[in-house]
């Protein structure tokens, strides 16, 4: 029987899902659609955006978009692209393998940053959802919320599994030995060598999330850096 004393804390976004393969199927989506020209402008309203908010909202980058040009009507064909994506095409080789075995020995929960609307789509039309039984949490910054993420899931130990070492740094500075931290080398914050130099090395480092389904989840927890 699962351990509710051990819980797990999965990211979506380039650790279940890979999510650069999305923005790469949207921009070539954009570039069909609205051309090379206004393709780069989406995405230049869309990091500003980013800046703004501090986390990735695609389709109020889209609104902001129309603002700009109202009489664009191929810009509801992206919209619906995005809503419609089949997200569960997506999901890393081996990953729902890695969720059902550390089920075994604790809670699964999803820890991810997002907008309102459109991240829970992302979760729930990926399967993600159902797959950790609407154990599912989503913040503006995750690693400022870690007294209400434990308010929810209460644990003597937690595993994190983030593609971002600046999360997984963040959430180890604050709980300290009550959580190992578990790298997942994907995607392209993971592989951004000069920005994952500028912290710790993580407690555990994987070259991606299907490697854990080889290990023994209690023996990962154990592991405290």
């Amino acid at each position: 029987m699962a351990d509710e004393k051990l819980v797990f804390l999965f990211d979506v976004d380039n650790t279940l899902l890979d999510n650069d393969r999305i923005i790469a199927d949207l921009m070539r989506h954009l570039e069909r659609q609205i051309g090379t020209e206004r393709q780069q402008r989406y995405w230049t309203l869309f990091e500003e955006l980013r800046r703004e908010l501090g986390y990735a909202d695609y389709l109020g980058a889209l609104q902001r978009y129309r603002i700009e040009h109202p009489r664009d009507t191929h810009i509801l064909a992206v919209s619906h692209f995005l809503v419609n994506y089949p997200f569960a095409t997506r999901l890393f080789p081996d990953s729902l393998d890695v969720v059902e075995r550390c089920r075994k020995v604790g809670r699964c929960v999803i820890l991810s940053d997002g907008d309102v609307v459109f991240q829970p789509l992302k979760v729930e039309r990926s399967g993600l959802a159902e797959t950790f039984e609407g154990n599912v949490l989503i913040y503006i910054h995750k690693e400022l919320e870690l007294d209400d993420i434990a308010q929810h899931y209460p644990a003597d130990h937690y595993v994190l599994i983030d593609d971002k070492v600046r999360i997984l740094t963040a959430v180890k500075q604050a709980w300290g030995a009550r959580v190992t931290t578990v790298f997942p080398q994907q995607g392209h914050y993971a592989l951004d060598m000069k920005e994952v130099a500028k912290y710790p090395p993580p407690d555990v480092t994987i070259a991606r999330i299907g490697d854990l389904a080889a290990r023994d989840p209690a023996e990962l927890a154990a592991t405290r850096g």
